[in-house]
């Protein structure tokens, strides 16, 4: 993952010296008194060690530095809060905040559904205890249990579990036998209308014929700008100016004249 990190970045980093503990003590005595130098001071030298827990999260799909970023916002929080009466270098204070702030955005990042970070947490919670209760008592816990468990009321431990949700794969069996339909095939198919596919189908001939009676050079300005030719893409003013030989500007008016036209002949059905 090392060699996914930016290496400006990295060279960056490395011109802030590491601190003594005695450096760390100074500085803290000075973020108390409100001083963001001195904050800035203990974050920019410390940025190394979000990097190295960085490193850890060899397996997570997300970019790197997108991960480093959030472990800096951790190593700021853990900055600001820093005191010299927890008699702990500054290093292994902030490592749970940076770790905390990186766990957060790579699980909203995996997960199919973006859920915030507190419900999140919450739902682990409640799984954790749908899952001690069960081996407890030898039976699914009910909402009421779970609440007094995790001293919640019943309300907010619904809302939590409103949020919860399970993945699972169209391509599943929907039956035990080996000839069974998966889940997918359940699922209507929307995209496709007989109706709808007629109706259109006369809509194009009704508007071809009509497309007739345009003046040529009309005609063509049409058909390339509402990509009657089905390419990837209707053409530009400019691409169809240089195909006719005109001026973007000359396009332009052809086609307000010729929507006119089609217009006038959709209601009238004669010139």
């Amino acid at each position: 993952m090392r060699n996914e990190i930016d290496s400006g970045y990295l060279f960056q980093i490395q011109k802030y010296p590491l601190l003594s503990a005695d450096d760390e003590c100074a500085l803290a005595a000075k973020i108390a008194k409100g001083d963001r130098k001195a904050v800035n001071a203990l974050v920019n030298s410390n940025l190394r060690l979000v990097v190295s827990v960085a490193c850890k999260f060899s397996n997570c799909s997300v970019n790197v530095m997108d991960l480093i970023q959030e472990g800096n916002m951790g190593l700021m929080i853990a900055a600001e809060k820093y005191k010299t009466s927890f008699n702990t270098r500054f290093s292994t204070y902030a490592y749970p905040w940076i770790f905390q702030y990186m766990s957060r955005y790579a699980n909203a990042k995996s997960s199919f559904i973006s859920i915030p970070h507190r419900k999140d947490d919450m739902i682990r919670r409640v799984q954790n205890a749908q899952s001690y209760l069960f081996q407890k008592n030898g039976k699914e816990a009910t909402r009421k249990e779970l609440a007094a468990y995790l001293n919640v009321s019943e309300s907010q431990l619904k809302e939590v579990m409103e949020y919860c949700y399970v993945v699972s794969s169209l391509d599943i069996d929907a039956g035990d036998s080996e000839n069974s339909s998966s889940i997918g095939d359940f699922i209507p198919d929307t995209t496709y209308s007989a109706d709808g596919e007629l109706l259109r189908s006369e809509e194009k001939s009704y508007l071809r014929m009509l497309m007739t009676k345009l003046p040529a050079n009309e005609r063509k300005v049409i058909w390339y700008r509402y990509n009657f030719d089905c390419e990837h893409h209707s053409k530009t003013l400019r691409e169809i100016s240089q195909i006719l030989g005109i001026s973007p500007e000359a396009v332009r008016q052809a086609e307000i004249r010729a929507v006119k036209r089609l217009k006038l002949a959709a209601a009238n059905e004669v010139y």
